[in-house]
Formats: C-alpha cells, sequence, structure tokens
C-alpha cells in the first residue's frame, strides 16, 4: 500500500458512509445537546439505532450498555459517538476478516453469489482487478446463464481487468459451463477462477436446485471446490438482507460477505445487525462505483465513520 493510500480509503470510506452517519449524527445531537442521560434520551436513542438498521437487538445492547456506563451523568453528543463508535467496532472486529487465498491450491475458485442487482458483477471485477494487480492470473466464468445482459456485463469487466472470462449463451447449462471452467482453469494453471451465479429470488427453489447443482459438479472436478464462497449484499435493502442470508446459506456454506453500495443509502447500520446476528466474516466493503472504491473492512474505521467521526 503506498503512503497516499489510507488518507484516501479514509476519506472513500466517509464519503461512502455520509448519508448513513448524517442520520445518525443529527439524532444523536438532537438528543444529547446538554442534557443528563435520562431514560427518555434512551429511549430515543435506541429508536434512532433501529431505524438506522443496526437491529432490535443491537440496539437495546448499546443502549443497555450506555446505561450502565452513564445513566443520570452528563452526556455530550461527542461522547455518545465515541462510546457508540467503541461499542460498535467491539462488535465488528471479530468479523472484520481479509479474504485469504491459499496459493497451495490452483486455481483457487471463489463462487460468488448474491440477488440481481446486489452489486455482484463489478464486486467480482473489482477482486480480479486487485487480484491480477497483486500479480495473479485470473479467469472468470459467467455462470449466470439466465440473464444475457449479466454473461455480457461480465465479459465487458472482465476484458477491463485483463482476464479470460469463460462464457457460453444465454440459457446454457450452468453447471456445465463451470465444470468446463474449471478444467480450464487448471488446464491453463490459472491462480485464481471466480464464478458468478445467478440471483433470482423470484423463485427461490430453482436458485437454490441451481447453486446445489453447480456445487455438485464443481466437485467432479475438484472435490475441495469452492474454496471460497462469497455473498454479495447490497446495504440498500437494509433488514431484507437477513433474509438474503439466510435464503443462500440453506445452499451455500457462505464463507463470508462483501457488502456493496454503502454510498448510496442511509443504510450502513446493516453491516451491524449482520455481524451481530451471523458472525460470518465481512471481508470488504463497496463505497463507489469505480474499480478501486472496494476496501478492506476495518472495523474501527467503519465504526468512527458510521457514527460521523472524522479520526
Amino acid at each position: 500500500m503506498t503512503k497516499d493510500a489510507a488518507p484516501d480509503r479514509k476519506a472513500g470510506l466517509l464519503h461512502g458512509l455520509a448519508r448513513s452517519s448524517a442520520k445518525l449524527t443529527s439524532g444523536i445531537t438532537g438528543l444529547f445537546t446538554k442534557r443528563k442521560l435520562d431514560r427518555d434520551a434512551l429511549d430515543g436513542l435506541e429508536e434512532l439505532l433501529i431505524t438506522s438498521d443496526l437491529g432490535v437487538a443491537t440496539a437495546s445492547q448499546l443502549t443497555q450498555s450506555l446505561a450502565a456506563q452513564r445513566l443520570d451523568k452528563e452526556a455530550t453528543a461527542d461522547e455518545v459517538k465515541g462510546f457508540l463508535a467503541d461499542e460498535i467496532a467491539a462488535i465488528l472486529t471479530p468479523v472484520a476478516r481479509p479474504l485469504v487465498l491459499d496459493p497451495a491450491i490452483k486455481p483457487y475458485v471463489v463462487l460468488v453469489c448474491g440477488v440481481n442487482g446486489s452489486g455482484k458483477t463489478t464486486t467480482i471485477a473489482k477482486l480480479a482487478n486487485q487480484w491480477r494487480r497483486a500479480g495473479k492470473s485470473v479467469m472468470l466464468a459467467a455462470g449466470d446463464t439466465f440473464r444475457a445482459a449479466a454473461i455480457e456485463q461480465l465479459q465487458i469487466w472482465g476484458a477491463r481487468a485483463g482476464c479470460t472470462v469463460i462464457a457460453g449463451k444465454t440459457g446454457d447449462d450452468a453447471a456445465g459451463l463451470v465444470f468446463d471452467a474449471i478444467k480450464r482453469a487448471s488446464e491453463e494453471h490459472a491462480d485464481i477462477l471466480i464464478v458468478d451465479t445467478a440471483g433470482r429470488l423470484q423463485n427461490k427453489q430453482d436458485l437454490m436446485a441451481e447453486l446445489e447443482k453447480i456445487i455438485r459438479v464443481m466437485r467432479k472436478v475438484d472435490a475441495t471446490a469452492p474454496h471460497s464462497s462469497l455473498l454479495v449484499m447490497d446495504a440498500t435493502v437494509g433488514q431484507n438482507a437477513h433474509s438474503q442470508v439466510e435464503i443462500f446459506k440453506e445452499a451455500v456454506d457462505v464463507s463470508g460477505l462483501i457488502v456493496t453500495k454503502l454510498d448510496g443509502s442511509a443504510r450502513g447500520g446493516v453491516v451491524v445487525a449482520l455481524a451481530e446476528k451471523f458472525g460470518l466474516p465481512v471481508h470488504a466493503i463497496g463505497v463507489g462505483e469505480g474499480m478501486n472504491d472496494m476496501q478492506p473492512f476495518d472495523a474501527r474505521a467503519f465504526s468512527r465513520a458510521l457514527v460521523g467521526l472524522k479520526s
């Protein structure tokens, strides 16, 4: 990482979470302007945290913890923000884990799933770009054969990232395409194969059956594949993210999350709720559309940006 990378990353995070932090910051400032921390203020804070998508359980936990320390004492808005940032960081630290690839496995197969519109294809491109810049050879498999647009989009992004894209036609058998892709990636000694998958939730059973079939067929080539199964989550869906995690976990042994579109809503708090409920690693977050707008998930930096603290 260059000397300028960390400040750029911090600026990108602050910008990406601006909507989420604005909601929390204005709410906290309104509640804690020259007053004691009484029950009315705590009830208002709990409601604010719930409406900011941190979830009922997390909101209750945070307000109870604050009450234990500061009830009936003077509390400024900045003190409350600092307290919340520290408590939220403690929740997020266990799940803030980078995606580490095993260099002994070639090709290392990364299965990427998520609902249509979650930012799945652009996330694949960003991952591919990062790994290519790290000197890895990366191939992509266009396993979302249900939508022509998905195949074309992956080919465009793959070209930008300098990766070979293995694709068929719309309506082709996705599992068969993935089978061929793993064999080809092995023959060409690729370091990494990233597999895109369909994300239609209109028919949950079809989606589950297709994902399960892809994994079964993968294992005919490599019994240990996929080596990582990533679920791409769109932060703008708020609490609906919980049901999406549950649905995909039924079919796939989800090994980690990537949360996208944090710049597009005031619902960044959902990351905290997901961490509290599922405990799945959060590998990275997306704070913009650019190829470099995906960054590793840093629990402390995220927590402080979420409540509007700049350092």
